[in-house]
């Protein structure tokens, strides 16, 4: 199959991870792809933001960003079709982004399906986190792509129902979670030999890897450590960055924890493994509603053992007591509790861990089987098109 990829993604992060992966995992069955997409997305070093896109977010008035935003469609409907043109694509595989609709004109004039990659509802979110000025238009541009597009592929079912609450009922709303590169995370995983890399040998890690922000919660963590509860053995490590890093180190400072903590910062794509293996408890303090977490599919390949919520995209994976523990997000006693049991009961976290990673390869949670998925999806387009 011939498929022209499209994203306008230009941070360096979790996102360039899910497309690079894809982009590996159609490769890799054969399928020919035409990468349609912003040239610095290659040039930048893991962690980084999108650079000039950022500094035009901060400098202009809302309204004139949104209305940038939305105009940029027209220089990407331009890239696509030369591409449509020169490359002939059987399908346009298209990551969702809000006042995008440049993956739809090009679909349209030039006859092939549509398949929209959906990881957030970005209208909600930047509603809630970062403000939208033409929130009508913001709307408007969202539901024309999801409704437009031929599928549309959500992370999760919770999204799914989010986007047919939009759209009405639609024939190809099909969930395609992240995964995993078995290659690189289903792998033996040797703890005491990461621990020793790591200068922690004999200690007990809790550990989080990711973007933290204050939402995570993850304050919870350090305040267990410094309670009678937490073995006194216990070391945490915050593998990333965001905005509530700095908060946190201050209060491992004011705990006394300065010795039992590390803040490594952003570290290469290809190390995040060997942290995770370090882990004895590996931690999802909190997630958004509708999200995939791609450090959970990470945790579990690894064979981690898991903190997570109890909420119902985390339990489209995990289940509690089978391959995690789950803790009540509104009961900070709960995580406590559920925290405490991990930390002390490694049989508990021997056997949540192996129960993980077999969620992973039974439930098939890999890039490669969700290419498959998602060609196989194309192909049906593709035939119900000729019927």
């Amino acid at each position: 199959m011939r498929i022209l990829y499209h994203h306008r993604t230009r941070s360096k992060d979790g996102q360039a991870v899910h497309i690079g992966e894809m982009l590996a995992a159609f490769r890799g069955l054969g399928h020919e792809l035409r990468v349609v997409a912003p040239e610095a997305t290659e040039q930048s070093a893991f962690g980084s933001d999108a650079g000039l896109v950022a500094k035009l977010k901060t400098a202009l008035p809302g309204a004139a960003y949104e209305l940038l935003e939305f105009g940029y469609s027209l220089p990407e409907y331009l890239q696509i079709s030369r591409a449509c043109r020169e490359f002939k694509p059987d399908v346009i595989y298209e990551r969702y982004n809000l006042h995008t609709l440049s993956g739809v004109w090009a679909a349209a004039r030039f006859g092939v399906p549509l398949l929209l990659e959906v990881n957030a509802p970005l209208f909600d979110e930047r509603s809630a986190f970062g403000g939208l000025s033409l929130p009508a238009f913001a709307r408007w541009t969202e539901e024309s792509a999801w409704r437009k597009a031929d599928a549309v592929l959500p992370v999760t079912k919770v999204l799914a129902d989010r986007i047919t609450r939009s759209t009405g009922p639609r024939p190809h709303v099909v969930v395609i979670p992240n995964g995993i590169n078995p290659e690189e995370f289903i792998v033996p995983v040797d703890n005491a030999a990461a621990k020793s890399r790591l200068g922690l040998a004999g200690q007990l890690v809790l550990g989080f890897t990711g973007f933290v922000r204050e939402w995570h919660r993850v304050e919870r963590v350090l305040e267990f450590m410094a309670s009678d509860a937490s073995p006194g053995d216990t070391h945490f490590i915050l593998v990333g960055d965001g905005p509530a890093k700095e908060g946190l180190i201050a209060q491992a400072a004011a705990l006394g924890l300065q010795e039992r903590t590390s803040f490594p910062g952003v570290v290469p794509r290809d190390a995040v493994r060997d942290y995770v293996a370090a882990f004895d408890v590996a931690l999802q303090p909190h997630v958004v509603p509708y999200a995939s977490p791609l450090k959970l599919f990470e945790y579990m390949a690894l064979g981690r053992a898991i903190l997570a919520p109890d909420t119902a995209n985390i339990r489209e994976v995990l289940a509690d007591g089978r391959d995690a523990l789950l803790f009540d997000t509104a009961d900070d006693k709960d995580f406590q509790e559920k925290l405490k049991r991990l930390s002390t009961d490694s049989a508990l976290r021997d056997r949540l861990g192996s129960a993980a990673r077999a969620t992973v390869e039974h439930e098939g949670l890999t890039w490669d089987r969700n290419a498959e998925r998602i060609v196989a999806l194309a192909e049906r387009l593709l035939a119900e098109r000729r019927a």
